[in-house]
């Protein structure tokens, strides 16, 4: 069941092929006027890529949780979708999302995942240069509590912030997806596309 509502997705089962969308962006030149390129995959699992949707945000601006909101309820992928995975809370340098507000608008719960802890004091001192401020600060703090999570049983932990899904539920699907590197496959080829697009060769993250 989902609706604005509802407070979180409840799974009876999550199948090995569930349809998660990983969303990150491309390459950029900071501090600069302009759009970066946005781009999310559809995949089935860890294993198939089904899809590959995109948009685009503006540069240390504030229009990407309403432009992810707008790319997700577009897609003919929408209805297969269970998940969506983003990599941290910021897209183009500090264009913030209200990962709450993704899921409301949405229906589909979200997953932020950060390879290293947020370092909140460096973050508020660079967000203090752009306008706004305090409301990109506040986004950032009302993303919820942040998890540990090691993907793999060898390997670095990497951080987990949700948003209408319980952490047992994130934790399985994050290790199901995370079968090639640290982060989950829809995140890495996510980005693999994005800044292959823009920059004309892929850089690969493992």
């Amino acid at each position: 069941m989902r609706g604005p509502n509802v407070k979180q997705v409840k799974f009876r089962e999550i199948k090995p092929e569930i349809r998660v969308l990983g969303i990150d962006d491309g390459s950029f030149m900071p501090h600069t006027k302009g759009k970066a390129l946005v781009v999310g995959t559809v995949f089935r699992g860890g294993k198939w890529l089904d899809g590959v949707l995109r948009t685009y945000v503006d540069i240390d601006g504030t229009d990407a949780t309403k432009r992810i909101v707008d790319m997700v309820n577009a897609s003919r992928h929408k209805g297969q979708i269970r998940v969506i995975m983003v990599e941290g809370l910021t897209f183009a340098g500090f264009n913030v999302i209200d990962i709450k507000r993704i899921f409301k608008e949405t229906g589909l719960p979200v997953v932020a995942l950060n390879r290293k802890r947020p370092d909140f004091p460096k973050v508020k001192r660079a967000l203090q240069h752009l306008p706004n401020w305090q409301q990109r600060w506040k986004l950032l703090r009302s993303a919820g509590k942040i998890h540990p999570i090691r993907p793999k049983h060898r390997g670095s932990s990497i951080y987990m912030q949700i948003a209408g899904i319980k952490r047992p539920d994130a934790e399985y699907v994050v290790k199901l997806t995370s079968t090639r590197g640290l982060l989950p496959e829809p995140l890495r080829v996510a980005h693999l596309i994005a800044t292959g697009i823009v920059r004309g060769e892929s850089v690969g993250r493992v």
